[in-house]
């Protein structure tokens, strides 16, 4: 699944009000404690910092034997 930035707003918002039921875009979570929430909220981060990075490798010669 695919995080996004309001997913990890969501789950920062119910810890700091005490909530464990939180509403997302199309479905509402419940969790049973602030411990699992906070394990969310460390998923999501991680998540959200990997990002894949496009490398080109560009090899060129001026056309020289070596």
């Amino acid at each position: 699944m695919a995080y996004t930035q309001t997913d990890l707003d969501a789950i920062q918002a119910a810890i700091a009000s005490g909530e464990l039921l939180v509403q997302f875009a199309d479905r509402t979570v419940r969790y049973r404690s602030i411990d699992e929430l906070r394990r969310a909220e460390n998923r999501i981060a991680r998540a959200l910092a990997t990002t894949r990075v496009k490398q080109h490798l560009v090899v060129a010669n001026k056309g020289f034997a070596c």
